[in-house]
């Protein structure tokens, strides 16, 4: 279905698309119709963080960042959903337009700024919501807080969604908020994580579970930054990272004509550095630490690659706006199909 519908979609702004999609979803699931936009995958039973995954493949952050549309989503055989980034207050982002395709690149550029209604809505939303998968909720901190606050703001989203997330993503690797990365810097990294890790273990014993807490890291790092990051989360004995966020080297995209447009680049042209830095973890962090892969999968061998690289998770963004949702089960049975191959061999 998704490769007719999408040729209408890429007619109008991709913001505008992104919505109407929702919306969509939202309708054909409400109305049973679900059947004829994916057809989920079987079981993949993976294990991560101390969590069961029904399959390794999930849906990244940023596609749902109030929690709207989880029972849509949820419907679509995701093994594990992300969403957020959710900051402390509602702030309506950076000013349109501000979502770019780079269609012969397969790419996206953003620079969308953490648009969201804030934590409360989101807990609100996922209360609502009939969803009870694996769910991961990104929390971040508002635009005007400067980054000597920013742990404040950090705490005030894990205390109010402990409760109601599987696990909590800490983003500090938008480049869409001004300074943000400036947080992944060792020393500052190492008073940031320990603040948070202390009240994850507070709030663990004080609601009786423990949840897992992961860091999202950027794609744009030297093997020295990457080196100070994985000794502050093997020192912090933090549950995992994801690698990567979206990446501020355009050169890849640069004859593209929104290839200079300012954000983030998703997609195909990340794939490489982001597996660069899935298996630069995974070797620094060796099998204490789980990793998440995201970036630039576009088809099955794209996450069996991944996974290759050290993820033992993997999940999706950009691969959906240009594949649809078949993209899902289309990477569970090729990881599927690669594990049964080296099982037998």
């Amino acid at each position: 279905m998704y490769d007719w519908i999408r040729p209408v979609l890429f007619k109008l702004d991709a913001e505008t698309a992104h919505g109407l999609t929702l919306y969509g979803l939202d309708v054909a699931h409400r109305s049973d119709l679900g059947r004829f936009v994916a057809t989920p995958p079987q079981d993949l039973p993976t294990e991560a963080f101390g969590l069961h995954f029904p399959n390794p493949v999930g849906l990244a952050a940023g596609l749902d960042k109030n929690a709207a549309h989880l029972d849509a989503l949820g419907a679509l055989g995701f093994g594990f959903i992300e969403v957020g980034t959710v900051t402390p207050r509602p702030q309506i982002g950076n000013d349109r337009p501000r979502l770019f395709r780079l269609r012969q690149h397969e790419a996206i550029i953003n620079r969308m700024g953490f648009n969201n209604e804030g934590v409360d809505a989101l807990v609100r939303n996922v209360l609502k919501s009939s969803y009870r998968g694996v769910l991961g909720i990104n929390i971040g901190k508002n635009k005007d807080t400067p980054n000597d606050k920013a742990a404040d703001d950090y705490l005030f989203c894990l205390e109010r969604v402990y409760a109601h997330a599987s696990y909590i993503t800490v983003n500090i690797s938008s480049p869409n908020t001004q300074g943000l990365r400036d947080l992944q810097e060792e020393a500052t990294l190492r008073r940031f994580i320990e603040t948070l890790r202390e009240a994850q273990e507070r709030l663990g014993s004080q609601q009786g579970a423990r949840k897992p807490m992961l860091l999202k890291i950027a794609p744009d790092l030297s093997e020295a930054e990457l080196d100070s990051i994985a000794s502050v989360l093997l020192a912090a004995n933090v549950d995992g990272v994801i690698c990567t966020n979206t990446t501020i080297d355009h050169s890849a995209v640069a004859s593209d004509p929104h290839g200079n447009e300012a954000g983030g680049l998703s997609g195909k042209p990340l794939f490489v550095r982001s597996n660069q830095v899935v298996r630069g973890m995974r070797q620094r962090l060796g099998d204490r630490i789980g990793i998440v892969g995201v970036g630039g999968i576009l088809d099955g061998s794209d996450s069996v690659e991944k996974m290759d690289a050290g993820a033992g998770l993997v999940q999706l963004y950009s691969g959906l706006i240009y594949r649809g949702p078949a993209l899902v089960a289309e990477c569970v049975d090729e990881i599927r199909r690669q594990k049964e191959t080296r099982d037998a061999g």
